[in-house]
């Protein structure tokens, strides 16, 4: 498989109003961005920021996250998250990750995803 077009340095950023669909209330209030949903906004930023250079009939997976969410974010505030693809390995990336809201940086890590095969059906 190849994915010459796949370099270090690829990036890709997601701003989003924190709206119910992201949030957990049981902090109180009327919530606040949970990790979860954090965490995948860091995935499709990664997603976003390699399937351009990918080959026709290949999208990546997830299989590792180290991450720390370090600060809420309340309902109603903008977040945006941050991927940089920073190595690739035969099939393997790694990406540096990172969330900010209007006011600080809330989450940072790094995620990994393998090049595949999408899989035909039938």
């Amino acid at each position: 498989m190849e994915h010459d077009h796949l370099q270090p340095g690829l990036v890709a950023e997601i701003t989003t109003v924190v709206d119910d669909s992201l949030v957990v209330k049981h902090m109180g209030g009327e919530g606040v961005l949970s990790t979860p949903s954090m965490i995948s906004l860091m995935e499709r930023a990664g997603i976003q920021a390699v399937q351009p250079y990918l080959p026709v009939g290949h999208t990546t997976v997830g299989f590792e996250v180290n991450v720390k969410h370090f600060a809420a974010t309340p309902k109603g505030k903008w977040i945006t998250v941050r991927a940089e693809l920073l190595e690739i390995d035969g099939r393997k990336l790694r990406f540096k990750v990172e969330a900010h809201d209007e006011d600080k940086k809330v989450g940072d890590g790094t995620h990994r995803r393998a090049v595949v095969q999408i899989q035909r059906q039938g």
